[in-house]
C-alpha cells in the first residue's frame, strides 16, 4: 500500500470522532469531568477559565441533555455526571440526577466560568473542581482533549507544557500533501482501509432524522421540509441537501442526546462534510464501497483544507468542510479531478466571508448556506464553469486559491475575530 495512504487514513482517524454537544463546551465539561474523578468527596464549587475563543464558541449553545446555555452548566454537568474517559463524548453517560445536581449548583452561584486574560493559546479550558477539603485542576489547551496540566492539592501531577499532552496523539503533518493525492487515495486506498468511514453516515444521518423529528434550536431543517410540503420550496436535491443536513445542525447545536461524528474538531464541519455526500449517494443509488469513498474524500479534503486554518477562527469552518462535501459529490457524478477542483475555487469566490460569531442555533443557517452553496458550485463545474483565476481571491490554481482563503483566515481575519469576541462579551458584560 501506498505509505501516504497510512499517514492520510491516520489523519481522518485523528480528525473524525463521534462529540457529542457543541465540542467547545464539552471540552470544559471533559476537563471537570477529569478534575473532579481525582477528588473523593462531594463537589462543592468550580472555579474555570477559557481562552476568549473558546468563549465565544461556548456562551450560545444548548449543552446535550440539559436544555441549557453555556459553559457554565457544561462545566457543572461534566464534573458532577461525565465520564473523564469519554473525551469528545464526555457528557454521553450523564444521568438525570446528575444533570439535576448541576443546574442546582449553578443555581447556587457555586460555577464561575471567566476568561483566561492573557492566553496563548486559542483553545484553552482549565477547570478546578472543589469539595470541602480538596480542590483539583486540568488545563486542555491546544486541541478538544488535550490535557496538559493535572494539579491536585497544589501537587502537580501532570505537565506537559508544549511538549505533549494526555488524551490526543500528535497531528498527523499534511504539509507536504496535495489536493490530487488526496482524490487519488480515496479512488484507490483498499475499501477495507476506510469502510470505518459509514460510521459518518450512520450517525449523522440519526442526528438529522432527530432534527426532524424534534423542534430542535431554530428547527430550520424542519421548516424548509413544512414549507416543501405546503409547495414553497421545490422537492429536489438541493431541498433533500439542504433539509438533511441543516436538520442535523439543528439537533447538534439545540442539544440532542446524540452524537455528531465530527470532523476537525467541529461536530457541524462534520455534518457538512458528511449529509450531502449521503444524500447524493443514495439519489444515485451508489454502492457501500462508492459512498465510502466519496465520504473519505469529502472527509480528508475538509481536513486538507483545515489544517492550514487556526483551530479557531473568524472563517466559518462549516464553508470549508462544504468544499469537502462539493469534492465528495463531484467525484459520485464525474469522478474528474478537474471538476472537483472547478467546484472548490466556485465555493472559494462565493461564500468565503461567512464569519463564525460563536456556536449557537444559528449555525445550522450557516450550514445550509454552505451545502447550498457546494450544490451549486458542483453544477457548475459539471456544465465546465467556474469562478476563475481573475476573480478575487481565487486563483487560476485551486492549491493557490485554498491558501489565499486560509491566508486570510491565519491574518486579517484574526481582527475580525477580536472584534466578534468585544462585541460578543460585551452582552454579558
Amino acid at each position: 500500500m501506498n505509505p501516504l495512504w497510512g499517514v492520510l487514513i491516520q489523519a481522518v482517524k485523528q480528525n473524525v470522532k463521534p462529540a457529542m454537544g457543541c465540542t467547545e463546551p464539552v471540552s470544559l465539561a471533559l476537563a471537570s469531568a477529569i478534575a473532579a474523578s481525582h477528588l473523593a468527596g462531594r463537589v462543592s464549587h468550580i472555579d474555570a477559565k477559557v481562552s476568549p475563543n473558546l468563549m465565544k464558541n461556548g456562551m450560545g449553545v444548548t449543552v446535550p441533555g440539559t436544555g441549557m446555555v453555556g459553559l457554565s452548566i457544561a462545566a457543572a454537568v461534566g464534573a458532577l455526571g461525565g465520564d473523564p474517559q469519554a473525551g469528545l463524548e464526555v457528557l454521553k453517560s450523564a444521568s438525570v440526577d446528575a444533570i439535576a445536581a448541576g443546574k442546582v449548583l449553578l443555581a447556587s452561584g457555586k460555577v464561575s466560568v471567566t476568561i483566561q486574560e492573557p492566553c496563548e493559546e486559542v483553545l484553552y479550558a482549565s477547570a478546578t473542581v472543589y469539595t470541602a477539603d480538596e480542590s483539583a485542576t486540568v488545563t486542555i489547551a491546544g486541541g478538544h482533549t488535550r490535557v496538559v496540566r493535572i494539579v491536585k492539592n497544589g501537587v502537580v501531577l501532570l505537565d506537559a507544557g508544549c511538549c505533549g499532552g494526555a488524551g490526543e496523539e500528535p497531528a498527523v503533518s499534511l504539509e507536504n500533501v496535495t489536493l490530487a493525492q488526496v482524490v487519488e487515495f480515496a479512488e484507490q486506498v483498499p475499501f477495507e482501509k476506510i469502510g470505518f468511514i459509514l460510521d459518518a453516515a450512520l450517525l449523522n444521518d440519526a442526528l438529522s432524522h432527530e432534527g426532524l423529528r424534534a423542534q430542535y434550536g431554530l428547527h430550520i431543517g424542519a421548516t424548509l421540509q413544512r414549507q416543501r410540503e405546503r409547495g414553497l420550496l421545490a422537492k429536489d436535491l438541493l431541498s433533500d441537501i439542504m433539509i438533511r443536513t441543516s436538520a442535523a445542525s439543528d439537533a447538534r447545536m439545540g442539544g440532542a442526546c446524540l452524537p455528531a461524528m465530527s470532523n476537525s474538531g467541529s461536530g457541524n464541519q462534520g455534518i457538512a462534510a458528511t449529509m450531502p455526500v449521503v444524500v447524493v449517494a443514495e439519489h444515485l443509488e451508489c454502492s457501500q464501497e462508492k459512498m465510502a469513498r466519496a465520504l473519505i474524500l469529502s472527509h480528508m479534503t475538509a481536513i486538507y483544507i483545515h489544517h492550514q486554518l487556526p483551530m479557531l477562527s473568524a472563517l466559518c469552518a462549516a464553508t470549508t468542510a462544504s468544499m469537502g462535501a462539493a469534492a465528495g459529490i463531484c467525484w459520485l457524478i464525474d469522478g474528474s479531478y478537474r471538476c472537483i477542483a472547478m467546484a472548490i475555487s466556485s465555493m472559494i469566490g462565493d461564500v468565503s466571508g461567512i464569519i463564525c460569531d460563536g456556536a449557537s442555533n444559528s449555525c445550522a443557517m450557516k450550514v445550509s448556506t454552505s451545502v447550498s452553496s457546494a450544490w451549486k458550485a458542483v453544477l457548475m463545474a459539471l456544465d465546465e464553469t467556474a469562478v476563475t483565476g481573475n476573480e478575487g481571491i481565487v486563483a487560476n490554481d485551486v492549491e493557490q486559491s485554498i491558501s489565499n482563503l486560509c491566508a486570510l483566515a491565519c491574518r486579517s481575519m484574526q481582527q475580525t475575530d477580536k472584534q466578534v469576541i468585544e462585541i460578543m462579551a460585551s452582552k454579558i458584560a
